[in-house]
């Protein structure tokens, strides 16, 4: 499936936050120009693809959870959800490897600032992505008379990011152009992977970091 990336609005306070601006910190007129520069022409060099699978679950067990099509996935996390769940979607999406290139090139031209704020823009760029493709998910879980969860991806809580394999396999061949290293990283490097559970009301107020003590994870919700 694809979509386009006017769809996507680049929230400039966010990418100023990612190349490490303080939240109260008032930017330039000239960094605010230089930014809105490059949101404004970001478009031209991002190719937003995502894909998903909507799977059955088998078997929740301990930390393992059994899918179609012998996928198994080993999370206490993921299998707490999952046992709530009818169903799981399975989902990979990309904006392509063009900006990230262009970043690349400008960093190798000296450029460090202006590659700065290319990679982040990519980065809010694929976030805004994943939450268009929530929402479509939204909309088939609704069909489904279902509700979605959260997004859960490899890497995250205890979910190990070797994972990622079994979130591939899961696609059926699907990819959406990524491909994985020997280390289970996506490239481009701008991709998002992994599950978004279906099942009834309760699923929507899943939540780990509630029941989790640990306060300086990044990925804390």
């Amino acid at each position: 499936m694809e979509t386009t990336c006017n769809q996507f609005d680049i929230n400039t306070h966010r990418v100023f936050c990612d190349i490490g601006y303080a939240a109260n910190f008032r930017p330039s007129a000239r960094m605010v120009s230089l930014v809105d520069d490059y949101i404004e022409h970001a478009g031209d060099l991002i190719e937003p693809l995502y894909s998903y699978v909507i799977k059955g679950i088998l078997l929740v067990q301990g930390p393992y959870v059994i899918l179609e099509d012998s996928v198994v996935f080993e999370s206490e996390v993921i299998a707490r959800l999952l046992e709530q769940c009818q169903k799981v979607t399975v989902f990979t999406l990309t904006i392509g490897s063009h900006l990230e290139e262009t970043a690349y090139q400008l960093a190798e031209d000296g450029l460090i600032l202006q590659a700065a704020v290319l990679e982040a823009i990519g980065s809010g760029a694929a976030e805004k992505l994943a939450d268009f493709a929530q929402d479509r998910i939204s909309d088939v879980a609704s069909a489904l008379e279902l509700c979605d969860s959260r997004r859960f991806s490899p890497g995250y809580c205890d979910w190990d990011v070797s994972q990622q394999k079994m979130v591939f396999q899961a696609m059926n061949g699907n990819h959406t152009g990524i491909r994985l290293t020997e280390g289970c990283l996506m490239l481009p490097r701008k991709s998002i992977s992994g599950i978004i559970g279906l099942g009834p009301p309760s699923v929507k107020d899943y939540n780990p970091c509630k029941t989790c003590n640990k306060q300086d994870c990044v990925g804390r919700r």
